[in-house]
């Protein structure tokens, strides 16, 4: 029996579901069955194009990171992908004010 290459993207998209609530999306199947939940009034060629990758990823058709993109591209097109968190956040190095 092969086994399957893994879905799991390196870092989750994290999207806005209801009332701004964010969801981590870790997996191509994940953002497939997010894509197919997702408003039929709203998917457009983008969103099959995108549904269909991230299906591709899970039978190992295609790279995860291209379904990450991919996924990422349409939440971030659609308004629902979440400010990059990390960006806000300080490493450390620059005293708790940014600046050392």
């Amino acid at each position: 029996m092969a086994v399957l290459p893994s879905d799991e993207f390196q870092r989750p998209v994290v999207v806005l579901t209801a009332f701004g609530h964010p969801t981590a999306i870790s997996t191509a199947m994940e953002a497939y069955m997010f894509l197919v939940d997702f408003p039929p009034s709203r998917q457009d060629a983008i969103h099959k194009v995108t549904a269909n990758a991230c299906l591709a990823t899970v039978s190992g058709e295609i790279a995860t990171d291209t379904a990450r993109g991919l996924f990422a591209s349409w939440a971030e097109r659609n308004g629902i992908l979440a400010p990059d968190v990390a960006a806000f956040v300080p490493n450390g190095r620059n005293g708790s004010h940014g600046v050392a």
